[in-house]
């Protein structure tokens, strides 16, 4: 059950992934929004991975 949903979310990173592409080329309206969604998306993970991580370096160094 675990690997279906891993995979369906390795489905979904790619799929979006072929809409950035193809939108960057010009595509059709729905694969623009799917671009501007997938974008989005990555930019929040990568905000909230950055937040993780100063927050341990803060939790690490704060026990000294």
């Amino acid at each position: 059950m675990v690997g279906l949903v891993l995979l369906g979310v390795l489905v979904l990173g790619v799929g979006g992934c072929a809409c950035v592409v193809w939108a960057e080329r010009g595509g059709p309206r729905w694969a623009r929004g799917v671009a501007t969604v997938t974008l989005a998306v990555s930019e929040l993970v990568r905000r909230s991975e950055k937040n993780r991580r100063r927050s341990r370096n803060r939790t690490a160094s704060g026990g000294e």
